[in-house]
């Protein structure tokens, strides 16, 4: 189970959520309000350690966008603090 999927089991208390959502199914329209998205970026932040924005937020959909931006971020972080 990917990292997001982890967290959205925390988040929504149910691992068969995290498990039937595909990678490229829009949360908001898969049923998690908008009070869980930002509690999804929340926990991305604190867990992962990466700076979600405002203008961040408007462009992460899905767990794949979630993933990909994490990956990034992550990257970007170690090559620079190399």
């Amino acid at each position: 189970m990917s990292t997001i999927r982890e967290l959205l089991v925390e988040l929504t208390g149910t691992v068969e959520y995290a498990e039937a959502v595909g990678d490229d199914v829009d949360l908001a329209a898969s049923g998690i309000d908008s009070g869980d998205l930002v509690r999804l970026v929340l926990l991305v932040e604190q867990r992962l350690g990466v700076e979600i924005t405002a203008e961040d937020m408007e462009k992460l959909h899905t767990i794949a966008d979630y993933e990909r931006f994490v990956a990034e971020r992550s990257a970007a972080g170690a090559a620079g603090g190399a």
